[in-house]
């Protein structure tokens, strides 16, 4: 389900001059479709990540899962020239689902998943939002042609991508209560173990907050992330006019090349999970991704223009190889950084960093892109991300998690059954005095 909620963030940019036309408004309105969902995340994922430290993964799995398919159906009802207001209202609530999944990745690796594949696990379930990108920059142009001389075959094709997508959102709300556990049944890792069996008046919502923003490496990955996936935003919501403005009638293409951006970035992003769970080089990784991530926006820039669209194809396929495939390297990295703080707390306060950099990114460079050029815009980008190298670099990785793990195997404690009704308290005492 969050590749069905990332597909409904991207179906109105990547057809923003279909949208513009048959909606009758201009293409900033158009991009609100997609900047609503920065927008509602902020101040909503206080409380999100709240529900999820204290309701459990179940709860809010089920509450994204429900106002996504709330949302696929409202927007059913908006298929007339006049209802662009009915549209905005839908997709906000598909913005509001969203809140309460993007937090869930590293949660979910977290609880279920063992030290050896906890990267990996991270890596795939931000897959699932990276290739419903993918699919709402394949689809929605094949499916909804641009035909301005004849709207009711225009509401016609978008009744199709609409109706198909409210059903399919429909079948994941029931399959999410049939199948979705809250944990398993015994801990996956010593880490989990540690804070399974903690006391909850132990752990205070509010001071982790406090402890999270007292870290000041925590601090740095919060902007650089920021950076980084709000120019990711950025890049995905103007695609379609970057792609328009030299290749006139090539809207097709354009999502092919969103396409091409984002199936680069899945690839990515397994690639470097499955080296962070060998290696654990979180630092050196993420520094290296965010540099190649600026080399390659230099090069997707300066070639856009060139009229090859294999070219275009190329770049950004290399653009998004890197770009995309630092998503999950920036939440397993705050993890490591942060334990023993909630995981869901810190993806979430990164998330709220990418919305906020997401918003002005794409105000900013889509006011660049309209009245000078997608390359004047491109290189507005370019300069935040430079930014983001220095402060990743400052970032002092200290591996409290892995180190959690790797001690404790050496501890005379894997005869005591974590599943015992009164041995865990002695295995937490000596994990404790250990640490």
């Amino acid at each position: 389900y969050s590749l069905v909620n990332a597909f409904q963030w991207i179906q109105y940019s990547i057809l923003s001059n279909v949208f513009a036309g048959f909606y009758g408004v201009s293409f900033t309105q158009i991009d609100w479709l997609s900047m609503v969902y920065m927008l509602a995340y902020v101040p909503l994922i206080l409380p999100a990540t709240w529900l999820l430290d204290t309701r459990g993964l179940r709860l809010t799995a089920l509450l994204g899962a429900g106002l996504n398919g709330l949302g696929a159906w409202l927007k059913c009802a908006s298929l007339a020239p006049d209802r662009y207001p009915l549209t905005l209202a839908a997709q906000t609530v598909c913005a509001v689902a969203q809140v309460f999944i993007l937090g869930l990745p590293s949660r979910v690796a977290s609880v279920w998943f063992g030290p050896t594949e906890v990267s990996t696990a991270c890596a795939v379930a931000v897959l699932g939002n990276q290739l419903g990108t993918a699919i709402g920059f394949l689809l929605p142009p094949v499916l909804v042609p641009n035909t301005p001389n004849d709207i009711n075959l225009m509401a016609h094709n978008i009744s199709i991508m609409f109706y198909g997508t409210a059903m399919v959102s429909t079948l994941l709300f029931f399959l999410t209560g049939v199948v979705f556990e809250e944990k398993p049944k015994y801990p996956p890792s010593h880490s989990q173990a540690v804070l399974q069996t903690m006391p909850p008046e132990d752990y205070s919502y509010k001071q982790s907050i406090i402890n999270l923003f007292k870290n000041i490496p925590f601090v740095l990955l919060l902007i650089s992330y920021g950076i980084m996936t709000g120019a990711f935003y950025s890049v995905s919501t103007l695609l379609n006019q970057m792609i328009v403005t030299h290749y006139e009638g090539e809207e097709v293409n354009a999502g092919r090349i969103g396409l091409t951006l984002v199936v680069a970035g899945m690839v990515g992003s397994i690639i470097c999970g499955l080296w962070l769970d060998y290696t654990k080089t979180y630092k050196q990784t993420t520094l290296i991704v965010y540099i190649l991530s600026f080399i390659g926006l230099l090069v997707f820039t300066f070639t856009l223009d060139l009229g090859y669209l294999i070219v275009v194809f190329v770049t950004g396929g290399v653009l998004g190889f890197f770009m995309t495939g630092y998503l999950p390297l920036g939440f397993e990295f705050a993890v490591e950084i942060t334990y023993p703080e909630s995981e869901g707390t810190s993806s979430g306060l990164l998330n709220a960093s990418a919305q906020i950099f997401g918003i002005v990114f794409t105000l900013v460079q889509g006011k660049l892109t309209t009245d000078y050029s997608p390359r004047a815009g491109n290189l507005f980008l370019c300069a935040w991300i430079f930014v983001g190298i220095i402060l990743t670099a400052l970032i002092k990785s200290d591996l409290r998690r892995h180190n959690v793990n790797s001690g404790i195997m050496n501890l005379d404690v894997k005869a005591v059954p974590v599943e015992s009704p009164v041995e865990p308290e002695s295995t937490t005492l000596k994990i404790q005095s250990a640490l």
